[in-house]
């Protein structure tokens, strides 16, 4: 494998640890700031809107320019946006430093994918993507975690400081290992839109807006929700986001290995039961052990339906892959910014920490629910084009007869 495939690993690593950072180092900021929890919740909303927004526009404005220099370009957004983050004066300008961090984060994934497959043989492909997503999953495991007690310790302007430093680890590597690479052809936006038109393609991302909702419902306020209500100390956090890593890391496996073999019935599996575990996480919270467990599990079943949605939107689109993927990865963001937004309100309104966990089981119900009817509406489809076919078939048939006998007559 290519070193060029580290620069982007690292790259990886460095907003993958950005975007969920945060999380661990809300009631920091929110004291620094004095805001409430729910306030400062926004700046996970923010983020999550910038990559929704982001994603499709940086990947047609990519087009212009040769793949690695938007790499570049992009990474520079990243870094400059951590920065405004580390030195912000006032909460408003720190969700500006969010937003911009935010529109490097969709384009990133989905450029990078190509430029990581075009590095290596044909058979390698897959191997090469995976290298670099490696980048975001150890993120998860190491970064995030080291980044809240880094935060905890010593103050969260620090994490943002290191998370930029990696950003700049991250372009210095693009920009020595990268090899400069053709513009690619322009995309036909008319071409790329109109997979939209598909009702299926339309289902598979509001699964994938409600389904990993209905994670980051619970998520987002897992800082006050273990300190406040499972009686954690402060820097019991850390190692809480290390095993929900774990879980992610594990799920996401058992998610890409069974998303071939039978999609929707992964999608059924882990999303009803990523609706269980969050309605009885308002139960568990109460208990260190089984809050503990319990935060594995939903990393693990969030990040589960992860391949198979994506596979999901990419198979109903067609024609509009590149699009299509990189929407739907706004479309995971969307999900985060909603749930988020949903989680606070429900805490400002008095509901408690553990409030969340209620709206995270009920978007995660609400994806199963469409994930079922978008099945039966793909069975009934296929019906149709079955009998129609055999209509077709059978009228070609009948034809076929008549003008046999007319030549015998």
């Amino acid at each position: 494998m290519p070193l060029a495939l580290l620069a982007l690993a690292i790259g990886a690593f460095g907003i993958g640890t950005t975007e969920f950072v945060i999380m661990g180092l809300l009631p920091e900021v929110a004291g620094d700031f004095g805001v409430s929890i729910p306030t400062a919740g926004f700046l996970v909303t923010g983020y999550a809107l910038g990559v929704m927004f982001g994603a499709p526009l940086m990947t047609v404005l990519g087009t212009k320019v040769s793949r690695k220099r938007m790499l570049m370009l992009l990474m520079g957004l990243f870094i400059v946006g951590n920065l405004l983050s580390a030195v912000a004066p006032n909460f408003t300008v720190m969700l500006i430093g969010r937003v911009v961090a935010s529109l490097a984060h969709g384009a990133f994934f989905g450029i990078g994918s190509v430029v990581a497959a075009d590095l290596v043989a044909p058979d390698k492909k897959a191997g090469a993507i995976s290298m670099m997503f490696t980048g975001l999953t150890v993120a998860n495991v190491v970064g995030v975690p080291l980044g809240t007690l880094i935060g905890q310790s010593v103050g969260w302007r620090v994490t943002f400081t290191i998370v930029a430093a990696l950003g700049v680890l991250g372009l210095a590597g693009i920009a020595k290992l990268v090899p400069d690479m053709a513009k690619p052809e322009g995309v036909r936006l008319r071409h790329e839109l109109a997979a939209f038109k598909n009702v299926q393609v339309l289902l598979a991302m509001a699964m994938t807006v409600l389904g990993f909702g209905g994670v980051f419902a619970a998520i987002t306020y897992i800082a006050p929700m273990m300190t406040h209500v499972g009686g954690f100390a402060d820097g019991s956090v850390t190692w809480l986001l290390v095993l929900f890593g774990i879980g992610m890391v594990g799920g996401n496996l058992v998610g890409g290995r069974f998303a071939d073999r039978a999609l929707m019935p992964m999608l059924y599996v882990s999303l009803g039961a990523l609706a269980i575990v969050l309605a009885l996480f308002t139960l568990t919270a109460h208990n260190k052990i089984a809050a503990a467990v319990t935060i594995a599990l939903i990393g693990a079943l969030g990040f589960a339906t992860v391949p198979p949605l994506q596979k999901r939107v990419l198979d109903q689109a067609h024609g509009a892959p590149t699009l299509a993927s990189a929407v739907n990865i706004g479309a995971f963001n969307l999900g985060n910014a909603l749930s988020a937004w949903l989680g606070g309100l429900v805490i400002a309104a008095g509901l408690g920490y553990t409030a969340p966990n209620w709206v995270g089981a009920v978007l995660a119900a609400a994806a199963l629910v469409l994930a079922v009817l978008s099945a039966a509406l793909e069975r009934r489809a296929d019906a149709s084009n079955t009998a129609d076919g055999v209509i077709v078939t059978g009228a070609a048939s009948a034809e076929s007869g008549q003008q046999k006998a007319a030549v015998h007559h």
